[in-house]
């Protein structure tokens, strides 16, 4: 229901309710009023939006009585792989529209099973596990977008540089623009902080190849007085590059500082 009509609805209720000169208009207002309410709590169209990843498991709800239907934004299905017992109450139907690239699911009546799996390829090449929940009387929507599709990662940044310092320079921009590297491993997993006199670091991220580690450090400040950071102090001398986003920190305040070294250091 609209939610303009319910307030329509309320408003009206409430200048007959408040009649005094009439006990058959206040009822019929305290009806309207009643409706209204009732009418704006009852639910919406069933729908989920999913973000899925290729080869990954998609967790939805199936209509235990009515059409589940299930459509993949900017991408359509080709193929669905299932295994079918031969046993009609325990086997769920797949059909599929040619024309969107959707696909509807139904249960058959004094079907028992908690939910339904089948695998789903897509046309773009991407291939989805289902795993539906079997639940409720009314028609479902399911909605799927691929989160490479929806949020794609930046482009690899490559080190043709020939020298060493040059990759690292490269290497220390790709770092800050937080953008993948051919042929470094990333490690996002944040290191517990450690305590060097006033200043507090900790590792964030790593990127690692065999010849070379780049390092996004946090550091803060945690002494009384303002400090200012040289270069010496974070890396020492077998660093091939360092950057410091903002040498003078007040206490408290913490930057970033992008180091490299020769793997193995």
């Amino acid at each position: 229901m609209n939610p303009v009509i319910s307030s329509l609805m309320i408003v009206s209720g409430g200048l007959l309710a408040s009649r005094l000169d009439c006990y058959l208009t206040r009822l019929s207002g305290a009806a309207l009023i009643a409706g209204a309410f009732v009418i704006s709590a009852a639910p919406a169209l069933a729908q989920e939006h999913i973000l899925a990843v290729d080869n990954g498991e998609v967790r939805c709800q199936a209509s235990k009585s009515d059409l589940t239907r299930i459509a993949l934004k900017d991408d359509q299905f080709v193929a669905v792989s299932r295994v079918q017992s031969g046993i009609e109450a325990e086997d769920f139907s797949i059909v599929h529209e040619p024309t969107r690239g959707d696909i509807y699911l139904s249960v058959p009546g004094g079907y028992t099973k908690p939910n339904i799996s089948f695998f789903g390829t897509t046309q773009k090449g991407y291939v989805y596990k289902f795993d539906c929940q079997v639940s409720g009387d009314g028609a479902l929507q399911v909605f799927v977008a691929n989160a490479d599709i929806e949020h794609p990662q930046p482009q690899a940044e490559t080190l043709q540089a020939a020298s060493l310092d040059d990759r690292a320079v490269g290497l220390v921009r790709a770092m800050f623009e937080q953008r993948p590297v051919t042929g470094f491993e990333i490690s996002d997993a944040a290191r517990a902080p450690v305590n060097v006199g006033d200043i507090k670091v900790q590792l964030v991220s790593e990127y690692r190849s065999p010849t070379m580690t780049g390092k996004v450090l946090r550091i803060e400040n945690t002494g009384a007085a303002p400090m200012t950071l040289q270069e010496e102090l974070i890396a020492g001398d077998g660093a091939i590059a360092v950057s410091i986003s903002n040498r003078d920190l007040a206490s408290g305040q913490a930057t970033a500082v992008y180091v490299v070294v020769p793997t193995g250091r």
